[in-house]
């Protein structure tokens, strides 16, 4: 093994193509994407240098602050939903369930594998209000309460969103969080159990600072995949009604593809991949805080 990590044609060879694919395929479109910022046109009416016009313009659209605040709330509350009730469940399939825990992880998770577009469908159903009540407005009459037009208000569908999406991902982060919790040393619990530790105390003092550093990988995974949320948003909505559920992932989409302003799409682009980078770093800082503290 030594004569092979010493040997750098040995590298150049068993590195090259994986280089070469990953050079083509992810840092050749982010320089392009990031050259497109600076102009303005698409590929039939030819593109012109533009500056910062396409930033100026960024800083000053009210559209992408809406998108922007949407995105943010969005990402906020999914990411606490997701890891927590992730949490919760694996906490559950550990401590409660435990080996007979299989066939639950299973139905939980079901949901992670349905295309994106059935669930949409399904959530459209139930929370459909003209020309027809679905089943949760029909719950809400036989209560004596008056049905909602859950998606025909800006608030209640992103309600809707919301629920729907962590519905969605929560048996995938339960499963993943589920994993991290079986590191933790059988005998260390057994001895805090032996020493009189209740279950809140075994919880507080033991299980949750071993099991931080998945949490965080958690956070960070959820808070990547929220920010930049799209086909359920666009499934379930369609962005609206009006721009009260446009994420910046589908307002860029719009301005590149259905508008053909690519400079500006890219220039949107920009700002997630900066969004994305800002909160990893927070949160990498944050857990090594934690950790020397």
């Amino acid at each position: 093994m030594k004569s092979v990590l010493g040997d750098r044609k040995a590298i150049a060879i068993l590195l090259g193509p994986a280089l070469l694919v990953y050079t083509l395929f992810m840092l050749v479109p982010v320089v392009w994407s990031f050259g497109y910022t600076f102009v303005r046109g698409n590929a039939l009416e030819g593109f012109r240098f533009a500056g910062l016009a396409n930033f100026t313009r960024l800083f000053t659209d009210p559209d992408v602050i809406e998108a922007f605040g949407f995105t943010l709330k969005y990402a906020v509350l999914m990411t606490v939903g997701q890891v927590v009730l992730g949490y919760g469940l694996a906490l559950l399939y550990t401590f409660v369930l435990r080996r007979s825990s299989a066939i639950i992880r299973t139905l939980v998770f079901f949901p992670v594998v349905v295309p994106t577009v059935a669930i949409a469908i399904l959530y459209q159903k139930l929370f459909q209000s003209a020309p027809r009540d679905g089943l949760v407005n029909e719950l809400l009459v036989n209560v004596g309460l008056s049905g909602v037009d859950w998606l025909g208000s800006g608030n209640t569908a992103f309600l809707v969103i919301v629920i729907m999406d962590v519905w969605r991902s929560m048996g995938f982060y339960g499963v993943l969080i589920f994993a991290g919790l079986l590191d933790i040393p059988e005998d260390i619990i057994e001895s805090a159990r032996i020493d009189g530790a209740r279950q809140w105390s075994l919880f507080r003092h033991i299980v949750l600072p071993l099991s931080l550093p998945i949490l965080f990988s958690s956070i960070i995974f959820s808070i990547n995949g929220t920010i930049k949320v799209f086909d359920s948003v666009f499934a379930l909505t369609g962005g609206g009604p009006g721009n009260d559920t446009t994420p910046l992932t589908l307002y860029m989409y719009r301005t590149a593809f259905a508008f053909s302003d690519y400079g500006y799409g890219s220039t949107i682009a920009l700002l997630l991949t900066i969004m994305c980078l800002v909160v990893t770093l927070f949160i990498f800082r944050s857990s090594r805080r934690d950790v020397t503290a």
